[in-house]
């Protein structure tokens, strides 16, 4: 299996678990939200809102499953259809995620699922990063011989 093959069916594969694990903890955090029997089991601690802009969680449980779910989901189906605008779907979603959990960050405390995920943020910009083909064979080869070639104008003129 080649590279770039790999490549799409490993961002195939985080792309749908992203999406699955977002509309999952948004839709605890939206049900934890309108239960409060179920708030204790399903959402965090509310003093966690404590200088956000949010009294409850519904709003972030709307906010993770609708745009981080529902945009990992079409950058999903348009990844599995190869369609023309699959890599720059993958690459907001990547963004996306970073972005999410370093402002989840300023609010709730470390936890390690937050590194897991900025983790899997930035496994998904590298990846549309191999499948643009920035890592292929003939990419390194055409980088080396221009550096090379760089280098040598640049001695000339020199002289």
């Amino acid at each position: 299996m080649d590279l770039s093959r790999a490549a799409h069916l490993v961002l195939c594969w985080v792309l749908a678990l992203v999406a699955v694990s977002a509309i999952a903890g948004g839709g605890a955090l939206i049900i934890g939200s309108l239960s409060p029997d179920l708030a204790t089991v399903l959402s965090p601690p509310p003093a966690y809102l404590k200088g956000s802009p949010f009294s409850s969680y519904l709003v972030p449980g709307l906010l993770l499953a609708v745009l981080v779910g529902g945009l990992h989901v079409a950058a999903f189906v348009l990844t599995v259809r190869r369609e023309r605008w699959r890599l720059l779907a993958a690459a907001i979603c990547g963004y996306e995620m970073l972005i999410w959990i370093f402002v989840q960050m300023i609010f709730i405390p470390f936890s390690p699922l937050q590194v897991a995920y900025i983790v899997i943020g930035m496994l998904e910009l590298g990846l549309v990063l191999v499948l643009l083909g920035l890592f292929s064979p003939a990419a390194a080869r055409g980088r080396r011989h221009g550096l090379l070639h760089i280098e040598f104008d640049v001695d000339a003129k020199a002289r």
